[in-house]
């Protein structure tokens, strides 16, 4: 064989193993990502969304698997498990990285922000970017973002809620991180930690007397159909986080970090934006399944009760040093 006719030959070699080698690199990382809520909630269109976004983006190099109703796992499990750098999602939210980082619990305190514009404002914060660099860099959990806004939390039970002393005696589920906890039993009721996807049975079996959830939650878990009063609270305006391992996180290429989080901004802020219009046609279906609506509600009084979870675990600082920025 002549020698130019076999360094063509190589050459074609090595530009097919190149070629080979880039598609296999296009194709190397996988985000499988985990959410609790159903497949007919509004977050789970927007996480599919995201993963759309980002795969365009990247031509294939990144790609998002999502995973509804907790299929991969709860969440505490799969946040131990973001923590050893697998390459695992979940959605969250600052209750829970508050275990993590005390001070980051503050933004899922009562009344801390009322309005999607408030929260936009928190993303330029400098302790909020101090907090989420020290979750990264000590406790291995990368923030992608958090503009994932799931609405007013509200009490929905079977007696009609007005004021904090209408809560009294009431168990009320909720997620077991301490501000959860400090927040509802400020607000008057005994709070009750249960699984999200326990919270239909123990309600059928009296084993909690009702829940605080955003209205997009409701039909979804059909809660409408053993819970009587929609008690509008707005006590807790739901901030959630994707967060990743951080680990994961910065073995990605530069490219391919700056999809995953500008993409997970927009379709954050797109899917909230789309919730809060939605909320209003979700309380007339509501109401039209039988549920009813409660929206004179003594908000002055809550809002001053619930100082008092900010006060018990300590971060009335953290709070004061966020609402000053």
């Amino acid at each position: 064989m002549k020698l130019g006719k076999r360094i063509g030959m190589a050459a074609a070699a090595l530009a097919a193993a190149l070629l080979c080698g880039t598609a296999a690199n296009a194709q190397q990382n996988t985000l499988r990502f985990n959410h609790v809520l159903g497949p007919s909630e509004p977050y789970h269109e927007g996480f599919l969304e995201w993963a759309k976004r980002v795969e365009e983006r990247t031509n294939g190099g990144l790609k998002i698997e999502v995973f509804h109703s907790a299929q991969l796992g709860v969440e505490e499990d799969i946040i131990e498990q973001m923590r050893q750098g697998a390459n695992i999602g979940q959605n969250t939210d600052s209750a829970r990285l508050g275990s993590y980082v005390p001070a980051m619990a503050v933004m899922n305190g009562p009344y801390f922000a009322e309005t999607l514009e408030d929260v936009w404002k928190l993303v330029d914060s400098p302790t909020v970017k101090a907090w989420q660099d020290e979750l990264a860099a000590q406790h291995g959990l990368k923030v992608v973002c958090f503009d994932w806004v799931q609405g007013e939390r509200h009490f929905f039970t079977n007696k009609p809620i007005r004021s904090p002393e209408d809560l009294s005696g009431l168990r009320i589920r909720t997620p077991p991180a301490p501000i959860w906890q400090e927040s509802v039993r400020a607000l008057g009721a005994a709070p009750t930690a249960m699984a999200f996807g326990d919270m239909y049975p123990g309600l059928q079996q009296q084993a909690i007397d009702g829940v605080e959830l955003v209205y997009a939650n409701i039909p979804g878990g059909r809660f409408y159909e053993v819970l009587k009063y929609a008690n509008e609270t707005g006590h807790i305006l739901l901030i959630n986080f994707q967060v990743v391992s951080s680990e994961w996180f910065n073995g990605l290429p530069q490219d391919q970090q700056t999809a995953l989080v500008e993409e997970c901004q927009a379709a954050g802020r797109s899917t909230s934006a789309k919730i809060a219009k939605m909320n209003e046609e979700i309380k007339a279906d509501l109401q039209s399944k039988g549920m009813e609506v409660i929206s004179d509600v003594d908000l002055d009084a809550f809002r001053e009760a619930g100082k008092t979870a900010y006060e018990v675990l300590g971060i009335t600082e953290a709070k004061a040093a966020v609402d000053a920025e």
